[in-house]
């Protein structure tokens, strides 16, 4: 058998996906992607014990694929090869082959693709790999073009070399299966725990080692291509806070702020409908890969807030603004949930039957002046960097992108700053209007309980600081439609679509949906919003704690061949992470020293990684910054109309260490009284509606009846003008 090599060759293909022959057995599954694969002639099956029995009683390898419904790549290899008739019988007649939606099995890609980035360098989606009947994975890759090309195999090679060294080389293939499955669990291992808590010295080193690869330039902390790393962003606000007096405080805050305002105004930006897609190519965030996920505009959303609350910015306000409007009526499920994603690709206006990456969001430069005149169109054209040309790849069409500065346009133009954003404004809504008659992008209309979580936090968080109470009550809204749809049984599913129920959470549904909880719970204080945080982290801690190494574990234990704990915050933070800092905000929250203790030896179990790669771990960052911190807890007594311009004051500051509770007199605060006996008939001073009682560093303060005397119990506003 010659060697088979990894493929991760990509190239641009926009052809549309033939409509096949009769239905697979994929047709009955209720993932999005799934059901996109079954006309395919491959013979799939999902993942599942009938598949891994069949594999066993033939003897035949399992071809594993995995990808998710708005990946392009993935559509491109299903275009390419999966309708192939002639691979298709390549892989029927000699693999059981499995079809995977790696955002309904987190868990199942995760192990998987640790396997091939271990043995190609690299890894992505599709991912490809192939398995003994154990799921023991023995070689796989990521995208492979159908037929050999440029010095690599095309994917009929693979599957016939696969094919013919299992018939001949088997026992070889099962103990290199076995072998590298010893390797995965020895690299998987964490170090032994610290002692100690870690100190806040991985915040500073991670800033220094960031700081090294910043682009003064254009923000980001890598070349191309630039992913939107919210948990770092948000890390590097935090460092002056423990590091007040040195350089790295300051640069982090400058560099962090720098990177927000290059994405906004970069084509990662979507700067007619709102909401981010999900990394840029170049360096410059200037050609973004089309796709728009759920998790991005939450995460997004939260760092462009706390932006907006250390500098007073209203520009990082609007971006935050314009990133949940483009959530809530594109994403959003009738019922109160929200979508996973929105496809790269789109139709083409003209030729609706074939798609292209981006065809719904660029603009010819003819179609614009047509559309808005030779007034505004100038304008608009020098605004957004809309040439005859286009963008290289985009067939003659631009890529909105901020190019020029409103007040270089406003000297140009001879016009004042208030009259250029006017008329840019009523441009922007003309070609809104007009790109809303073109075909979407397709979306995944699959509810995942992890991203919903997300975003109930971004909506909660937003609604005191931008004034708009409509993002509470969209919180409350997805949070009961959480706890109807995806809570059954005392366990939380990973996903629904369709009325249809999906496969059972992950540590990650549970860590992301409990922050999402607690920030309800903070923003409006309805106290049964954090009762059923507290359920829930009872159920994640019986479920996936690694009581032994620390930390949480990927999956169930034991229900696969290996449970990983994830070590990298990336473009989802890792479960770990957030439970982390969720167990140190519920000790905080209900004076529980059992929960602080959990988060605080979650932090000692990565006391390690965090010496050695703290800029891989940044979500855990923050919740090293919130153990360091000195306790800001603050108490909201009287109704909830009453608390509501402290609630405005509190969230109009930058204070990621504070901790807000809320006395109402009702049910709930008797609930939380059995946690914090002293909330027992606390109430307004006589004569006041309602007030503010703080306690910092264990002195409380007399109590603020007015807005006005909290804010000067809580100090000048860190980092704002005159702070």
């Amino acid at each position: 058998m010659k060697p088979l090599l990894p493929a991760t060759l990509l190239f641009l293909v926009a052809l549309a996906l033939p409509t096949l022959a009769a239905p697979n057995r994929l047709a009955r599954e209720a993932s999005p992607y799934l059901r996109q694969h079954q006309s395919n002639p491959v013979d799939w099956h999902p993942w599942g014990e009938a598949a891994f029995a069949k594999a066993r009683t033939e003897g035949k390898p399992i071809f594993l694929s995995s990808g998710y419904s708005t990946c392009h790549w993935c559509h491109v290899m299903a275009r390419e090869s999966f309708s192939s008739p002639a691979i298709a019988k390549l892989l029927n007649d000699s693999f059981i082959s499995i079809k995977l939606d790696r955002e309904e099995r987190p868990d199942v890609d995760r192990l998987y693709m640790t396997f091939v980035e271990a043995t190609t360098g690299s890894g992505g989606w599709p991912l490809n790999v192939f398995l003994t009947p154990e799921l023991k994975p023995f070689y796989g890759g990521t995208y492979f073009p159908p037929q050999d090309r440029g010095g690599h195999p095309g994917f009929a090679t693979v599957l016939e070399q696969v094919a013919t060294a299992w018939k001949n080389e088997r026992p070889r293939l099962t103990g290199q299966g076995d072998a590298v499955l010893a390797a995965l669990k020895t690299r998987a291992a964490l170090p032994p725990a610290s002692t100690g808590l870690p100190s806040p010295e991985p915040l500073r080193l991670a800033a220094t080692r960031l700081a090294a690869s910043y682009d003064a330039a254009w923000g980001g902390f890598s070349d191309a291509p630039k992913f939107p790393l919210p948990s770092r962003l948000r890390a590097l606000l935090r460092v002056e806070t423990h590091f007040p007096a040195s350089a790295e405080g300051k640069a982090s805050r400058e560099q962090a702020l720098l990177t927000l305002q290059k994405m906004a105004a970069g084509g990662l930006y979507d700067a007619l409908g709102g909401g981010f897609h999900r990394y840029s190519v170049d360096a410059e965030w200037r050609v973004p890969h089309f796709e728009k996920m759920l998790y991005d505009q939450a995460l997004l959303t939260v760092a462009y807030l706390e932006a907006y609350q250390l500098t007073a910015d209203p520009a990082f306000a609007t971006t935050a603004s314009d990133t949940l409007a483009y959530t809530r009526t594109r994403l959003g499920h009738p019922g109160g949930g929200f979508y996973a994603a929105e496809d790269a690709e789109s139709p083409l206006s003209e030729v609706p039957d074939q798609k292209a990456e981006g065809a719904f969001y660029t603009w010819a430069q003819a179609e614009v002046e047509a559309l808005l005149g030779p007034e505004a169109a100038p304008l608009f054209i020098e605004a957004y960097g809309i040439t005859p040309v286009g963008e290289p790849g985009f067939g003659g069409r631009s890529i909105l992108h901020r190019a020029t500065p409103t007040a270089t346009l406003a000297n140009a133009h001879r016009l004042s700053p208030q009259e250029v954003e006017a008329s840019l404004a009523q441009s922007r809504a003309r070609l809104l209007a007009q790109r809303a008659q073109r075909p979407p992008p397709h979306r995944d209309e699959k509810i995942i309980t992890a991203w919903n979580g997300l975003a109930i936090s971004a909506f909660a968080r937003a609604a005191h600081p931008l004034r708009e109470p409509s993002h509470l009550a969209t919180a409350e809204r997805a949070a009961r439609f959480a706890k109807e749809k995806l809570w059954h049984g005392g366990r939380l599913l990973r996903s629904w679509h369709g009325d249809t129920p999906g496969p059972q959470g992950v540590a990650q549904d549970y860590a992301y949906l409990i922050q999402g909880l607690l920030d309800l719970y903070e923003a409006g204080g309805n106290t049964g919003w954090l009762q059923w945080a507290v359920e829930l982290q009872e159920v994640q801690d019986t479920l996936f704690l690694d009581a032994k190494h620390g930390g949480y574990t990927s999956s169930t234990a034991g229900e696969l061949l290996l449970d990983l704990r994830e070590t990298h915050d990336g473009g989802e933070p890792a479960p770990s992470s957030v439970a982390a800092l969720n167990l140190l905000r519920l000790g905080r929250l209900l004076g529980s020293e059992a929960h602080t203790e959990r988060g605080n030896s979650t932090l000692r179990a990565f006391g390690a990684p965090l010496a050695y790669s703290p800029e891989s771990l940044t979500q855990l960052l923050l919740a090293l910054s919130f153990a360091h911190s000195a306790p800001v807890e603050i108490v909201l007594a009287g109704p909830a109309e009453a608390r509501a311009p402290y609630e405005h004051l509190i969230a109009s500051r930058f204070l990621p260490h504070a901790t807000v509770r809320h006395a109402d007199g009702g049910p709930g605060q008797a609930w939380l009284t059995r946690h914090l006996p002293y909330l027992e008939g606390l109430a307004p001073p006589t004569g006041h509606a309602a007030a503010a009682y703080l306690c910092e560093a264990n002195a409380c303060r007399p109590p603020a009846t007015t807005p006005e005397a909290l804010a000067r119990q809580l100090g000048k506003p860190h980092g704002k003008p005159g702070g």
